[in-house]
């Protein structure tokens, strides 16, 4: 991938005369989906017919060295430039991927973003690109987006961050010179609300159709829904289920629930009532009693641990309450879906006698 030719500012739609400069960091195995989805939409808005050339908008790839950067998925994308010779951006993008493989950004990356938020750039946290944003100690004061599934490892990580801060609802937060994004398709949607700000609708929309998006999803739209949950139509009721994950070790009240999506108290029990046919609170119990049934078969934690962890107040309320829910007690649970894992994996070495000398 080649840098492209940089193109005098142009005034083409009317509304932005000085191209818009975007400084591109790869973290060690980044999503690919991410960085494309992102760039496309640049590309694909900076400039009229089929030329991707950079006239509305310019973007350059940067980091510590030339040295390839290897995307999660096996890609390897050269730098175009190093921070040192990298001129000033008007937003600064980090885009991140695997946490738990590789290693995390570099000092000279973080040291490259304190310096670009000491300018008057925007701050762009893609996928996991917030956690290196966070070490930069550059979101102080902000509301940060992470993805639902990523939204615990970020408080073990940082556990002094402000948790009324931490949003794992939403697709992307903006919040002034700091946009945080969860990741995947939403780097498209937050592409579209950052050019939004200087092209004229028209060029945006135009972009997201030749990409086959439909339109752009706003911030304050919901994460797709996790695992295991029940899928539901409406938007306040998706971001209210992921609250209920968000929240599971500390339960958020009726009240403070319905005040985190803008609705009352009786609005909210019947939307949940007509969108899953139950209350907002038994919703939230069955949430808490499936993460303590996923956590006593993936996990070596006590039942007490996860009674705790899931917002129990003791190993014995857990016990009361998983039985009424899957009919035996948790550690019966746990040894019985042990014992049936153990057994699918026997009969499926049998069936494919190779299975064990390929892995």
């Amino acid at each position: 991938m080649n840098p492209a030719e940089p193109l005098p500012p142009q005034s083409i739609d009317g509304k932005s005369k000085e191209r818009i400069r975007f400084g591109i960091i790869l973290l060690p195995n980044f999503t690919l989906t991410a960085f494309a989805g992102f760039v496309d939409l640049l590309r694909l808005s900076a400039d009229e017919g089929d030329f991707s050339k950079p006239v509305r908008c310019s973007w350059s790839v940067i980091g510590e060295t030339l040295a390839p950067v290897r995307a999660s998925c096996g890609i390897q994308i050269t730098p175009w430039e190093t921070f040192e010779n990298a001129e000033s951006f008007d937003y600064v993008v980090v885009v991140g991927g695997l946490l738990h493989s590789g290693p995390a950004a570099s000092d000279a990356t973080l040291q490259f973003i304190r310096r670009a938020a000491a300018t008057d750039a925007t701050l762009v946290g893609m996928c996991t690109g917030v956690f290196s944003l966070m070490r930069a100690g550059v979101l102080d004061g902000h509301r940060i987006c992470v993805s639902w599934f990523h939204y615990w490892d970020f408080v073990e990580r940082f556990p002094g961050v402000d948790e009324q801060a931490l949003i794992a609802d939403r697709l992307f937060v903006i919040d002034r010179r700091r946009i945080t994004c969860s990741g995947g398709r939403a780097s498209i949607d937050v592409a579209a609300a950052i050019l939004l700000r200087h092209f004229e609708t028209a060029t945006v929309q135009k972009a997201l159709r030749i990409l086959l998006v439909d339109d752009m999803q706003k911030g304050n739209a919901p994460q797709p829904h996790p695992p295991g949950l029940a899928p539901a139509t409406h938007p306040k009721v998706k971001r209210a289920i992921l609250l209920m994950e968000q929240h599971v070790g500390r339960s958020l009240s009726l009240d403070k629930l319905a005040h985190k999506l803008d609705l009352s108290t009786r609005q909210l029990e019947r939307l949940f009532k007509a969108e899953t046919g139950k209350a907002p609170q038994a919703y939230a119990k069955q949430v808490r009693l499936r993460t303590a049934a996923w956590l006593l078969t993936s996990s070596d934690k006590t039942v007490a641990d996860i009674a705790s962890s899931c917002g129990f107040s003791d190993a014995s309320h857990l016990g009361r309450e998983f039985r009424k829910q899957f009919g035996l007690p948790p550690m019966m649970y746990r040894e019985q879906r042990g014992t049936a894992e153990a057994e699918e994996a026997a009969e499926y070495d049998e069936t494919f006698p190779g299975r064990a000398q390929a892995i």
